[in-house]
């Protein structure tokens, strides 16, 4: 039976009530999803035996990996900045090459802007593919299509990043006022005018921003790549690794995991250069800061448009510092990418022919086959689950703490939660596949140490979400609570936590559906899973297997996409 409790009287001194439900079938609903979630990754850390035994019986080839290192060898100096000048210009060019293409697609998928319902719907089918497919298996085909080099990681890249870039820029697009272009629309504007005079300028934030994101993704994806045949850092790590060349290997590792770092922290200032982001305690959510930058909002009273001699407002806008600033990026982005196209070293020659063999490549990918192993692929998928599951729980234990502690609105003091924001930064720019490396050096090949190595990535990734979800809850409810005489736990768990739940919920079923895909990948380098079984069918030309295996881990990750869905319906 409902209860009614007595809310503070209103201004006009009304008694007004409020009704406490009790709980509905969809909470019930979400905590059976959540009960199975962790029952499910329980088992999977039993079953992966991750336990204290483990990790004793690993400290000797520990201390043995350790002394096989040292010293460090680095490869001349000429050496690694030509292998790392080539890495950055496939990255460069494969970031590009998706901005390009996720624009028109996210044109198509976002609602206020598609030409119709089949061009959505056929838009976001689109992303989802492009996003299920692995870069390494667009890399193997790529690399049969044009032969060793620098194209097969750019197409590689660029295709699979559509995934994310054209979701991110649909929903950006989604979120632009529409204001500007019905004023447009109603000048008689046609719909390009309307897309480029009125939700590019509003978007355009967000697009860079994804941008540079998906610049920090895609290089440390480019490692992996280097495992299959793609030029850059990754092709000489693989090659130290296989060798047992342990000293020149993480000597490589370290450089990358620097490279990583430091990319990170430069795109990092250019984003906030850029978007004029400014760090407080309540923060709408980044789609919505940057899509209502000032530089796009304000108008003439904040570009400083004025008058000319016969008091009409100039049309081309004064060189302000912010103009000079966006300006000088721009170029730089322009010389960089004709730069990144010359150093990729694209043989156009060889292009052409490998175009021409694109109906005959494809066709050993279709129909899908099991190449007589069935029963164990879906024994390994079910490993590749295990994985995902256990490397999220552990995940998630240690980036609670973390990602508290960094969230400035509730971390004891400023200086804390930037010094956890730096650890954040730092333990995100760690590739997967140099941890993974590292474990399996240790605790061997299989599956225990692709779950570790996913763990630690999982810190990275979960800990930023949880400090980004605190930080965005509304302060002034915190403020209340606190008013009432709660102590700064009970602020927090009452008013900040509460409100953050919802969001905190669907970044653990991302950081799940994030693990299925990077276990898959790791599998490559022998870290458990059916990610092995995929690479063992490229290397005999079996790719109707690999067909197979990437539709089970698509149907794998649709149904925690959908399971994700649901929760994000039900909590809202």
């Amino acid at each position: 039976m409902p209860v009614l409790l007595p809310e503070r009287p209103s201004d006009t001194d009304s008694a007004t009530v409020r009704t406490v439900r009790p709980p509905s079938l969809r909470a019930f609903g979400v905590a059976a999803v959540l009960l199975v979630w962790f029952a499910a990754s329980v088992w999977s850390i039993i079953e992966l035996r991750i336990n204290i035994a483990t990790f004793a019986d690993s400290i000797g080839n520990a201390a043995n990996f350790v002394s096989r290192i040292f010293p460090l060898d680095f490869p001349p100096l000429g050496e690694i900045l030509a292998m790392t000048g080539q890495t950055l210009a496939i990255v460069t060019c494969a970031t590009a090459l998706s901005v390009v293409l996720s624009f028109g697609v996210s044109l198509a998928a976002a609602r206020n802007t598609s030409p119709g319902t089949p061009w959505r719907w056929a838009a976001r089918a689109v992303i989802v593919v492009t996003r299920a497919i692995p870069e390494i298996v667009l890399a193997i085909l790529f690399l049969r299509m044009f032969g060793l080099g620098g194209l097969a990681g750019i197409l590689a890249l660029g295709i699979h990043s559509i995934g994310m870039v054209g979701k991110m820029y649909a929903d950006a697009i989604e979120d632009t006022d529409a204001g500007p272009r019905d004023a447009l629309r109603s000048a008689g504007a046609t719909w390009w005018q309307q897309i480029s005079g009125a939700v590019v300028p509003q978007a355009m934030p967000a697009f860079v921003a994804t941008a540079l994101h998906r610049f920090d993704i895609n290089l440390r994806a480019s490692v992996i790549l280097g495992y299959v045949g793609v030029t850059g850092i990754g092709m000489e790590l693989s090659l130290a690794m296989r060798t047992l060349d342990y000293s020149r290997g993480m000597a490589l590792a370290l450089f990358v995991v620097l490279l990583c770092i430091a990319v990170e922290l430069v795109s990092g200032a250019v984003r906030s250069s850029l978007l004029g982001e400014q760090g407080s305690g309540s923060r709408r959510p980044w789609w919505r800061r940057i899509g209502r930058s000032s530089w796009v909002t304000e108008g003439p009273r904040r570009t400083g448009a004025r008058r000319d001699a016969n008091g009409q407002f100039r049309v081309t806008p004064p060189w302000t510092p912010q103009r000079i600033r966006t300006t000088v990026y721009g170029g730089l982005a322009v010389v960089a990418l004709v730069a990144s196209i010359w150093a990729s070293g694209i043989d156009f020659s060889r292009t052409v022919d490998g175009l021409a063999t694109t109906g005959p490549t494809l066709a050993l990918f279709f129909p899908p086959g099991t190449g007589g192993i069935w029963s164990e692929l879906l024994a390994q998928l079910v490993v590749t689950v295990q994985i995902a599951l256990a490397a999220t729980l552990l995940g998630l234990i240690l980036a609670v703490p973390v990602g508290i502690l960094a969230a400035r609105n509730v971390s004891p003091s400023p200086a804390v939660a930037k010094g956890f924001r730096i650890f954040i930064v730092t333990v995100r720019g760690i590739p997967d596949l140099i941890i993974a490396i590292i474990f399996i050096v240790i605790t061997g090949l299989g599956a225990t140490a692709g779950a570790l190595a996913l763990s630690v990535g999982a810190v990275g990734l979960l800990s930023k979400l949880i400090a980004d979800s605190l930080e965005e809850t509304d302060v002034r409810v915190q403020h209340a609570v606190a008013a009432g005489g709660a102590t700064r736990s009970q602020t927090f768990v009452a008013a900040t936590l509460r409100q953050s739940a919802p969001a905190l919920v669907a970044h653990l079923f991302y950081q799940l559906d994030v693990n299925v895909r990077a276990a898959t990948l790791l599998g490559v380098v022998g870290a458990g899973g059916i990610g092995f079984y995929l690479m063992n069918a490229a290397r005999v030309m079996q790719f109707d297997v690999v067909t197979t295996i990437v539709l089970m881990v698509f149907a794998v990750v649709m149904t925690i996409e959908a399971v994700a869905m649901w929760l994000r319906r039900a909590m809202s």
